[in-house]
């Protein structure tokens, strides 16, 4: 089977979702077959229709309750993004169709606004940016996370946003006015700082240059805009930590969080096949110090130790990144959003005079 290097995509490979009958391989039928060009992956967007957009969540190990995506599937194509055997539950591969076959919810500002304006909804923050990015390419043209912020806005509700788009920055001037009022905070991820490297890693997604710039131009807003190393990961850019958090200090951030890679699922071969084709000769390190991180597992979804890891080397991990946050002064305030502010919309979209 031909594992080819896509320009602009992640995956090297297109696998089937684990829920499929079926699996489908390129092999050599004798006929030169495998050497012939494919013809390129193109984007397309479909619109989904939803009954809601807020979903709701209990993990001990997550700071929030609800989450919101306005879309599924991602362009940036981050070959280690843990949302790819979501797109398994559409019949769809989480390798290149995670990329290249998306999906937008166009009705979700007007969903939310319902689901805000129900007797029995209570105020949480909203975190933005769970599962996939919403400022990722198509944004440019479908605005939804823009009208979403805009619902937030006026109903002085509070939320997070986890990016790697520099795309963010469009929406300043919303962004501005809730941080005003303490309901907004923004985490910028930076994975490394080799551009060459990311080019790989995040082929779609803004240059680590770019995205340190945006964490500026947010914070000099009155943004509060910290930094996510994320994901670490062993032989590739756990060296980089203490850099990463100096460049973001730099440039303006002062909250900042880390988390070690995760391969749930069809991600497990995904990921390998990536590492074989690009760095074939840290392959087998790498995958033999994850497994020393996960317990002897390729993937640990055990609460309290899948963000982290276990073991020496996580034990480690998490000294350094202590110590840097220490001598820089990352985390020192609590950035606590205020809940206390909410309004509710009407539900059809006027508010009311009282």
């Amino acid at each position: 089977m031909k594992h080819e290097v896509v320009k602009g995509r992640g995956a090297t490979l297109q696998i089937e979702g684990r829920f499929e009958s079926v699996a489908r391989e390129r092999v050599d039928d004798g006929w030169g077959t495998t050497d012939e060009e494919l013809p390129p992956f193109r984007t397309t967007v479909t619109v989904e229709k939803t009954k809601s957009v807020i979903q709701r969540h209990d993990s001990p190990d997550l700071p929030f309750d609800y989450s919101l995506n306005a879309y599924r599937g991602c362009e940036h194509g981050c070959i280690y993004c843990y949302a790819r055997p979501s797109h398994g539950y559409l019949n769809l591969s989480p390798g290149l169709d995670f990329e290249t076959k998306l999906f937008a919810k166009p009705e979700a500002a007007k969903l939310l606004r319902a689901e805000l304006a129900k007797p029995s909804y209570r105020c949480s923050p909203i975190a933005l940016g769970s599962n996939t990015d919403p400022y990722q390419p198509i944004e440019r043209e479908w605005k939804i996370t823009r009208q979403i912020l805009e619902v937030l806005a006026e109903c002085r509700h509070p939320l997070s946003i986890v990016t790697k788009s520099a795309l963010v920055e469009r929406d300043i001037d919303l962004l501005a006015q809730l941080a005003r009022e303490k309901l907004v905070q923004v985490f910028i991820s930076v994975t490394t700082l080799d551009a060459e490297l990311a080019r790989k890693l995040e082929p779609r997604a803004a240059s680590p240059r770019r995205r340190l710039q945006a964490v500026r131009a947010l914070n000099d807003a009155g943004v509060p805009c910290g930094v996510m190393v994320a994901p670490v990961i062993p032989f590739l850019t756990d060296a980089e930590l203490e850099n990463v958090l100096q460049a973001a200090h730099e440039h303006g951030a002062r909250t900042t969080a880390y988390t070690l890679l995760r391969l749930p699922y069809e991600l497990k071969d995904l990921f390998k096949d990536w590492l074989g084709t690009h760095y074939p000769l840290k392959a087998e390190h790498v995958m033999s110090r994850l497994r020393e991180m996960r317990g002897g597992r390729e993937n640990d979804p055990e609460f309290g130790s899948r963000f982290s890891g276990q073991g020496l080397f996580a034990q480690l991990l998490s000294a350094r990144f202590r110590l840097a946050c220490e001598r820089l002064g990352f985390n020192r305030e609590e950035n606590t959003l205020d809940t206390t502010l909410f309004i509710k919309p009407d539900k059809y979209g006027q508010q009311s005079l009282f």
